[in-house]
């Protein structure tokens, strides 16, 4: 997944914008990065890696599955609930 890409697919909230908001917001709680366009309120599907990107020091730089598998995975994730 590319920093274009969106981590949340519900709303649309790109990872570089998910990076942006950790770095000048500096959330206490990976729960706050829902004030980042609304991302991980959807089906939260995305809420693991979001907290993955919360955690580390340098979010730029964790590796995420590529857009086509993280879409897949998502919507099999989705037909399961």
């Amino acid at each position: 997944m590319n920093d274009d890409q969106p981590i949340c697919l519900c709303f649309g909230v790109a990872k570089r914008k998910v990076i942006q908001f950790i770095r000048t917001e500096h959330p206490k709680t990976a729960s706050q990065l829902s004030e980042c366009f609304g991302a991980g309120t959807g089906c939260g599907w995305c809420r693991p890696y979001l907290e993955q990107l919360w955690k580390s020091e340098t979010p730029e730089s964790e590796a995420l599955p590529d857009a086509d598998q993280y879409a897949l995975d998502r919507q099999n994730y989705r037909d399961e609930k």
